[in-house]
């Protein structure tokens, strides 16, 4: 396959925070390694004047994902703390870049981008019609991104080689790549991409 980014393309960039990387509270084995490979797709994609959303879990102390709240997790990306911070590698341009903060009420959990934010209606403004779709965790808040953006009637693009799954159960990231594909999203990485 080969893909020419036009005018109505952006790329999301899901959750490469300090706290979902290898020595992270919540860690995504070799998630540091794609950030070389995101910074590419970030770059390019900026060359190409599309825009580039960052997406972030902005958790509050207490919030409802946490396992003494209620939920399955660990304690992660609490808002302002050095866990919620984008890995320090990560291309964050200048101009040009919107980050998405997701999750950020105690009582209201997202794994995906769209969920409780405005990234929709940010992508519906500037007649975005295709999204490519990078970052970690394939088998969560990528898979749900990715879901959602199709639900929302998006042509939906993975970038396979600037994805990393976490795999809490066996199987989880096969499930999920197998999952998304069903659901309509096309697996590329950059040599699918001219231009």
């Amino acid at each position: 396959m080969k893909l020419k980014i036009n005018d109505f393309d952006a790329l999301i960039v899901v959750d490469m925070q300090n706290d979902f990387m290898p020595d992270g509270v919540l860690p995504v084995p070799d998630a540091d390694k794609i950030v070389p490979v995101l910074n590419d797709y970030i770059k390019f994609f900026k060359k190409k004047g599309n825009p580039v959303f960052f997406t972030r879990d902005w958790h509050p102390e207490d919030h409802i994902s946490f396992k003494g709240f209620g939920g399955i997790w660990p304690p992660h990306c609490i808002q302002e703390t050095e866990g919620a911070m984008f890995h320090p590698d990560l291309y964050l341009p200048p101009d040009n870049k919107f980050i998405i903060s997701k999750g950020t009420s105690k009582d209201f959990d997202a794994y995906s981008g769209f969920q409780g934010t405005i990234l929709n209606d940010l992508l519906k403004e500037r007649g975005i019609r295709r999204i490519f779709v990078g970052g970690v965790a394939t088998d969560y808040c990528v898979k749900n991104t990715v879901v959602g953006g199709l639900n929302l009637g998006y042509e939906t693009f993975v970038l396979e080689d600037a994805i990393k799954g976490v795999d809490v159960n066996p199987g989880d990231v096969e499930r999920a790549i197998s999952y998304m594909m069903e659901k309509g999203a096309v697996f590329i990485n950059k040599n699918d991409i001219v231009g």
